[in-house]
């Protein structure tokens, strides 16, 4: 049987309190899409934890585009401004000049130098939200032009530089706010069979 392997990347899941976001509802999200499945047993699901560290960004990125070479590498994190699931269409180079949970931020602020201001996914990101939005999730789904200029937009970017026609960031609002993992996870689920079949396509 083909596998088909899809990486899921988790930020501070198990690393502690991240912010004012003690629990973190990307790691809960994901943690019930784990446990439920994705309904394709061709499908091998890779989710890896990541803390919100430049550093560390920098070194496990490209390392695990190396060892697994996924089809499918969907970024997941939580913003606390998000009221759904908001699917991210770029990513920014430059303007990283808050410090991360050790105290540090990139020296020249940028994530590659001389590297282009701005990488775009090659997904169709609204499609992604139309499909989520009228599903029976019951989580709504925005797209956004803006992930952060914090340590999601910096792994977007990394991860975009890589392969753009294989990668995705889901912002998901704070545990409970308006969701469960449950219904996060329902819609991330939706997204992750939207993007396969943009891939087959």
């Amino acid at each position: 049987m083909n596998v088909l392997r899809i990486n899921i990347l988790m930020y501070n899941a198990g690393f502690g309190p991240f912010g004012v976001h003690k629990v973190n509802s990307s790691w809960a999200a994901v943690k019930e899409l784990v446990k439920t499945g994705l309904d394709n047993p061709s499908i091998e699901l890779v989710t890896v934890e990541i803390p919100v560290e430049y550093i560390t960004v920098n070194q496990i990125v490209p390392e695990l585009w190396e060892k697994y070479n996924p089809m499918l590498m969907v970024h997941v994190g939580v913003s606390g401004s998000a009221t759904g699931i908001v699917v991210e269409k770029l990513a920014h180079n430059d303007g990283y000049c808050s410090q991360d949970v050790c105290g540090m931020c990139p020296l020249s602020t940028v994530c590659v130098e001389n590297g282009p201001d701005i990488l775009q996914t090659d997904f169709d990101v609204e499609l992604v939200c139309n499909c989520i939005n009228n599903s029976n999730c019951g989580v709504t789904a925005v797209s956004s032009y803006d992930p952060g200029r914090y340590l999601c937009d910096y792994c977007y970017y990394t991860s975009l530089k890589v392969k753009p026609s294989a990668v995705i960031f889901i912002h998901v609002p704070p545990l409970n706010k308006l969701y469960s993992a449950a219904q996060l996870a329902g819609g991330l689920r939706i997204a992750i069979a939207t993007l396969l079949e943009q891939i087959k396509s």
